[in-house]
């Protein structure tokens, strides 16, 4: 048996053996400040949260919507750069052994350099790294470096991807499996699709690591229905939009704590990474 050897990989063991769901929350790293985007990690961390996923903020997120493009905006307004979210991750990393995952476009990897990034992950304590912009064919660049240090390149899966392709995605991800709720791009939307448990159950035979779904779910229902049928949930804009709107977080991630625990389901049978 292979040994757990990254925090995502031991996380949802674990989350499996107990017969839980992750639920997986996205920040805007630096938005509104670097102090609010620490504060935030913190409390959501002791609020029930199982991996915490940063956005590193870029000029052009092509795969982003209003909130998060809004976010991404002011973050960089506000000075925050790559280099900026390494370090806060190596302080914030001091403090907590919660998973952690950098959400980035491939711009702000080349320009930082590949190869240094990947050894600053790793001294962060960076787990895991999704790059929406970053093909399959394309991936060796940053899958080879990232795996040297020992960090996860989670892919991603939408309901377009044709099925072939949806199973060589799933056999090179590491950490777990990005399956994309519905086509377009990020943000909370008031219903998911119809056949989102049909696109799950599709993609979960072909992926030997877990499926966490994002995109679209802003409600402790939403998220519950997900449960249902992936490993993981991944919650984003709707907890951005709190920030923005200065509201409570924590009764938001509570709730959606209680719902992914309160939904009937089946889990994955993987082992670390999937083999």
């Amino acid at each position: 048996m292979r040994t757990l050897s990254n925090r995502i990989d031991r996380a949802f063991d674990a989350l499996r053996r107990q017969k839980r769901k992750a639920l997986i929350a996205y920040l805007t790293g630096g938005f509104p400040t670097l102090a609010a985007t620490d504060r935030a990690a913190r409390n959501l961390a002791a609020a029930g949260v199982d991996l915490l996923e940063i956005g590193v903020p870029f000029s052009d997120p092509i795969a982003d919507g209003p909130t998060l493009q809004y976010s991404a905006h002011k973050a960089l307004e506000n000075g925050t750069t790559l280099a900026r979210l390494l370090e806060w991750a190596g302080r914030f990393r001091r403090r907590s052994s919660i998973p952690l995952v950098f959400m980035t476009y491939m711009n702000p990897v080349h320009r930082f350099g590949v190869a240094r990034f990947a050894a600053a992950a790793r001294r962060a304590g960076v787990d895991g790294v999704i790059v929406p912009d970053l093909p399959l064919e394309e991936a060796a660049v940053l899958e080879k470096p990232l795996a040297a240090a020992g960090l996860a390149l989670i892919h991603l899966v939408a309901p377009t991807t044709p099925p072939a392709r949806r199973a060589r995605i799933a056999a090179r991800t590491r950490g777990f499996l990005y399956a994309v709720s519905l086509t377009g791009v990020t943000g909370a939307r008031a219903a998911l699709p119809r056949d989102l448990e049909a696109f799950v159950r599709d993609v979960k035979r072909r992926s030997p690591a877990p499926v966490a779904v994002g995109f679209g779910i802003s409600t402790p229902a939403a998220a519950a229905r997900v449960a249902r049928v992936a490993d993981g949930v991944i919650v984003g804009s709707a907890l951005v939009q709190r920030l923005r709107d200065r509201r409570p977080l924590l009764p938001f991630v509570r709730s959606l704590r209680r719902a992914l625990d309160g939904a009937p389901s089946s889990f994955y049978r993987g082992g670390p990474h999937g083999r």
